[in-house]
């Protein structure tokens, strides 16, 4: 009787254990893989943050976070189930800097992503026109930093458009001596240019206007911008535009990261 009173209570003991072991291996501590492939395109006083898919069956989501300096500290600006995230409401010529976790329905979360990934929004407008300096002078010229039309020979234009007589095509001018201007040639949007090359500036201060082309500045303040060209007319050109207010910053729709 004693034999088997032993023997139950050590059945019982087992399945305890047993139950317990179990129970410990169904809690769930193992966060979700850091986010890979983290990068940015930058908007007018916002930031488009893209990056790959975690593969993970328990997935929840994933969490932002956002810092104004590399190696300060990051705050969580946001959540999403979604694979991107727009931080908009922010400041242009403000760099801010990126970070992205994953997490699980155990609210288990991974590191933040290794990618040094940083943004300057800069504004931009759509629809621009200006005409032929040679038919409407005061109509002719652009100045990025008034996101205006000015007069061909104000001495702060950016660049102007006309007619060559002798080339029989229109052009883009330089209007101040100090700027510098480039075709970048076609592109399909104005942010399929990410970054102000270094070289390849036009030796002459003026290029072919042509439909499609997307052109480089870097203007007389050291600011560097970027328009491209949506139609042309018999005496005007309609363009959209971008302006990088950052001094000395070549970030004009930048991905990076990955």
């Amino acid at each position: 009787m004693r034999k088997k009173k032993l023997l139950l209570n050590l059945i019982i003991l087992c399945s305890i254990l047993g139950l317990a072991g179990c129970c410990y291996e169904c809690i769930d501590n193992e966060p979700p893989a850091v986010p890979r492939g983290l990068r940015s395109i930058t908007g007018d006083g916002e930031v488009l943050l893209v990056w790959y898919s975690n593969t993970e069956p328990d997935l929840a989501g994933y969490r932002i976070y956002s810092s104004l300096t590399p190696t300060g500290l990051y705050y969580e600006i946001g959540a999403t189930n979604l694979d991107y995230f727009l931080d908009c409401g922010l400041i242009n010529g403000q760099t801010y800097y990126y970070a992205v976790t994953a997490f699980d329905y155990d609210n288990n979360e991974s590191e933040l992503s290794y990618e040094i990934v940083y943004d300057t929004p800069r504004p931009e407008g759509y629809n621009e026109q200006i005409f032929d300096y040679t038919e409407y002078p005061d109509f002719a010229g652009w100045r990025f930093s008034a996101y205006s039309i000015v007069p061909y020979d104000d001495p702060v234009c950016d660049f102007y458009y006309g007619y060559d007589t002798n080339d029989q095509a229109y052009y883009f001018y330089v209007g101040h001596p100090a700027g510098l201007i480039q075709d970048f040639g076609y592109t399909s949007s104005l942010d399929e240019i990410t970054y102000a090359p270094q070289q390849g500036w036009s030796l002459t201060g003026k290029v072919e206007a042509i439909e499609g082309h997307t052109y480089i500045m870097h203007t007389w303040d050291n600011h560097f911008a970027k328009f491209r060209v949506t139609a042309i007319g018999t005496n005007s050109v309609v363009f959209d535009w971008a302006y990088q207010i950052d001094p000395g910053n070549p970030e004009l729709a930048p991905s990076q990261g990955g």
